[in-house]
């Protein structure tokens, strides 16, 4: 293994390839990427399967952010798809939208609602009055009654994440919006589209440069010594695996996935389709829906979670909590002029795409402008952590 970097990243998911991306075309140094998997893009990774059709190995992406910042970085690297997300969730034998808005309403309850001020109204007489929710089921109570919590959230919740939502933490179900009209789009964000060619594309696109070299199938651990006298590390990995479980496993959520393709146009009438109360999966997504390709036949891929495989998603439970408060400390004892933590696994929290974008670019400004940006403890334990 050359160790003649100025810069080491593990992991070559949005984190660590935007960093590798600033570093070469920036500051014009010598950029190392690796990575376990023998694919870029982390679980963003897309390829076209043998009918032709652009698949997410991973599930669906669909990209939506209001950071500017964000938006015009990610268009340096790829043409853009304006598409707005839209998901149904199979109800009580319907097909209703997700976030609960009035059409969820009035087709779940048999309701007449139709105004904002009427929606309010139903809410405040079916929501209960909890201050402060102590976890999600107290959250999602407080936020849609009961009725749309038992109907939508609490089975979809308890399969995603393999517990009951009153042993998740409250942000789980915060997270979720509540629309007071027909407005029925996931997400409302001023930008949202998909790469017109994938992002894997993208991910090629942004680490042409010669400076950068990525290193797949390749173990972060298995070549420490060879590269620890680096100038600059970033570590994306999974938190507790740098520590080499001192205090334990930290738990992640798990996804695996089937992919089916059909002699026909369309599978469903939308990108995504969940399944909160019927059957082993969580969700059906059909690609095509998002990205407009004009192919004959369709791939969908249905969902399901699990506890063991390739960590997706932290797990926000209060045992979960104290036991990577024990890892962020360990932060502290770490060289920070050199190794910094950054993405979704190394911090232990749940951040969208435009956020890890964001946070990356960022760091990378910090550090340019020669800022301390020392890592510490503070910086990552939550307000609902203390």
């Amino acid at each position: 293994m050359d160790s003649n970097f100025d810069v080491i990243i593990i992991g070559a998911g949005i984190s660590g390839l935007t960093l590798a991306e600033r570093y070469a075309n920036v500051l014009k140094k010598r950029v190392l990427v690796v990575d376990r998997r023998d694919y870029i893009g982390g679980n963003c990774f897309d390829f076209i399967n043998k009918d032709g059709i652009l698949v997410p190995k991973h599930g669906p992406h669909f990209f939506h952010t209001k950071f500017k910042n964000v938006w015009k970085y990610v268009n340096k690297f790829s043409e853009w798809i304006p598409y707005e997300h839209r998901v149904l969730s199979y109800v009580d034998k319907k097909l209703v939208p997700v976030p609960p808005n009035i059409k969820t309403v009035n087709a779940l309850f048999d309701n007449s609602v139709n105004s904002i001020c009427e929606m309010r109204r139903w809410l405040k007489n079916n929501v209960e009055e909890i201050k402060n929710p102590k976890n999600s089921e107290e959250a999602a109570l407080a936020r849609v009654g009961k009725g749309l919590y038992e109907k939508i959230f609490k089975n979809y919740t308890k399969k995603q994440w393999g517990v009951w939502p009153s042993q998740l933490d409250s942000l789980v179900m915060n997270r979720i919006p509540v629309r007071l009209n027909n407005d029925d789009r996931y997400f409302t964000d001023k930008y949202q589209a998909v790469p017109k060619y994938g992002y894997t594309k993208m991910f090629k696109n942004m680490i042409k440069n010669p400076l950068i070299k990525v290193s797949l199938k390749t173990d972060f651990f298995d070549i420490y010594n060879e590269v620890k006298k680096c100038k600059i590390i970033f570590y994306s990995g999974p938190l507790d695996a740098f520590f080499k479980y001192k205090y334990g496993k930290l738990q992640y959520r798990s996804l695996f996935f089937k992919h089916h393709t059909f002699d026909k146009k369309y599978y469903q009438n939308r990108a995504q389709i969940n399944y909160p109360n019927n059957f082993k999966f969580t969700r059906i997504s059909e690609p095509k829906h998002a990205t407009g390709q004009k192919n004959k036949k369709t791939t969908i891929i249905k969902e399901y979670s699990r506890s063991n495989g390739d960590e997706y998603y932290p797990v926000p439970s209060i045992k979960n909590f104290k036991l990577c408060n024990k890892y962020f400390k360990e932060i502290e004892k770490v060289n920070h002029k050199s190794i910094y933590f950054i993405g979704r696994l190394a911090k232990y929290k749940y951040i969208n795409m435009d956020q890890a974008f964001n946070e990356a670019l960022d760091l990378f400004s910090k550090i340019k402008k020669n800022e301390r940006c020392s890592i510490s403890y503070r910086d990552f334990k939550s307000k609902k952590n203390n």
